[in-house]
């Protein structure tokens, strides 16, 4: 009778521990290699074979070459982000405000479009992108994304480019890096 009782009692926890790590755990159990959490919509993981760097990224002419199409995404990126840490807030008005190359229609990135550019094979201290990317001025550190986790959070994604990519939440009283990006259509024209 006391064996049945510990069997039932030791079944009854493993059944228990798992409904709790189903629950509370289950966002970071599916967040994937690059800590992208896997609840966001349109986050996509793992789609098709990678360009080669030197045929993803094409320094743009058009933008006095400082801006850089990646051919992966159809994004266009600001070859030289800004050096300075902003809030939140502001770095999104200074993208929204950019003139690069001559072209306004700036903006920051969403999580997904950010985690795009992370290369997880460059170990830290970074910068984890694709070994000769056309980028210049990247800090092996947080750069923000316009990716809120709610509605009600007073913050929002970032992605850590000197530790894998991996995102993390930022409250947006902290001051870190921007990487302004637009969308890649009419690419020669303003």
């Amino acid at each position: 009778m006391r064996r049945r009782r510990i069997l039932t009692v030791m079944i009854s926890g493993l059944v228990l521990g798992g409904l709790f790590l189903a629950v509370c755990g289950g966002r970071e159990a599916q967040a994937g290699a690059q800590g992208v959490p896997a609840d966001l919509p349109g986050v996509i993981h793992g789609q098709g074979k990678p360009l080669p760097t030197a045929q993803r990224f094409v320094i743009l002419p058009a933008f006095n070459n400082e801006a850089v199409l990646d051919k992966e995404t159809g994004l266009i990126w600001e070859r030289s982000p800004q050096m300075t840490s902003a809030r939140w807030i502001a770095a999104r008005r200074t993208c929204i405000e950019k003139n690069v190359g001559g072209q306004k229609g700036w903006r920051l990135p969403s999580l997904q479009e950010l985690t795009s550019l992370v290369d997880t094979s460059i170990a830290p201290p970074g910068p984890t992108l694709p070994p000769g990317h056309p980028f210049l001025t990247i800090q092996s550190t947080v750069y923000w994304s316009a990716t809120r986790v709610d509605e009600d959070a007073r913050g929002s994604w970032a992605v850590h480019f000197g530790l894998g990519g991996g995102a993390t939440f930022i409250n947006w009283a902290h001051s870190v890096q921007s990487w302004c990006v637009r969308d890649g259509m009419n690419v020669n024209q303003p």
